[in-house]
């Protein structure tokens, strides 16, 4: 095991395709870090103020690109390209973890699929460029991957992650980025489902409207106010129109001279996610009729 933020020196074991040399093949991977805080920002660049691309809950992996010094990485999280802290992340040149897919790239020509990680092994199979496989491991700068039942090993310098069979990355804007993030959050907080609506509660199996959104916000490195009035001065304002999953939603419903009464996580098409004071419990309601349609009145904007 290589500690994190320590200069890694890895050698890539020579080319594995057919051809000599490939135009346009992307960088070796140096290893796989598994994040060890709560959670951990992939940032734009290597600094703490530089924009906040994903975040990445604790055990998740990423693909280690390269050292960038100053006790930083460069990685590939999701198949967005960025910056880690390499404190919080436990760094390995070799193991068996399934990182998700990658795509041959190999600027047209075949890739060679192998039996070990290094070229001196036998071939297992031919990729042609294109080709998605699913990558299992790595070693030393090879990808461990399976394809159609053949399990192999390729250079991770002719393949580049993506985020479905379908073969499509996530590296674009800024704003897709942020999307990403924000159904993160989404998906994250649908994991309570059902728990308790018990006032004052914090977690993680009871939760009052406010503590749940305050805890589902923490485990992305997010701090919020206690209350559902003071979430009110958390983000900045959206109208009902320009929410996005991960958008916090506040509601009155009349009985507080306060300007809210109740808080929920906007979860996308017209729904949204809260700890529930008329069922009790966390759920998903309609955002867009019904009641809460009635009682709406702010959004706000967090990541």
């Amino acid at each position: 095991m290589i500690p994190a933020g320590k200069f890694l020196r890895v050698a890539v074991l020579g080319a594995a395709l057919s051809a000599i040399t490939v135009a346009g093949a992307s960088a070796a991977s140096v290893g796989v870090g598994t994040v060890t805080a709560d959670a951990l920002r992939l940032r734009e660049s290597a600094s703490t103020d530089s924009t906040i691309l994903a975040t990445a809950p604790s055990g998740d992996t990423v693909v280690v690109l390269a050292d960038a010094g100053n006790g930083w990485y460069k990685v590939d999280y999701n198949s967005i390209e960025g910056y880690m802290s390499g404190e919080y992340l436990n760094v390995q040149a070799t193991a068996d973890v399934k990182i998700g897919y990658g795509k041959v790239s190999a600027g047209g020509s075949t890739l060679n699929m192998r039996s070990g990680p290094g070229t001196s092994y036998d071939r297992v199979a031919t990729l042609n460029d294109g080709t998605v496989v699913d990558i299992v491991g790595i070693d030393n700068g090879w990808y461990k991957v399976t394809y159609n039942g053949t399990t192999g090993y390729v250079s991770s310098d002719y393949m580049v992650t993506v985020k479905d069979s379908a073969g499509s990355r996530g590296d674009g804007t800024s704003v897709a980025s942020t999307s990403s993030l924000g159904q993160q959050i989404v998906d994250y907080a649908q994991n309570f489902l059902g728990c308790a609506y018990v006032w004052g509660g914090n977690g993680p199996t009871s939760f009052d409207c406010s503590g749940f959104t305050k805890y589902v916000y923490a485990h992305f490195g997010y701090t919020l106010n206690r209350t559902a009035t003071d979430q009110l001065a958390n983000g900045v304002a959206v109208t009902k129109d320009q929410l996005q999953p991960g958008d916090l939603v506040f509601f009155n419903s009349g009985y507080t001279s306060k300007p809210v009464s109740h808080v929920g996580i906007y979860i996308g098409n017209g729904k949204f996610i809260h700890a529930s004071t008329n069922a009790y419990m966390v759920q998903i309601d309609d955002l867009s009729s019904g009641y809460y349609s009635r009682v709406y009145v702010y959004g706000r904007h967090i990541i």
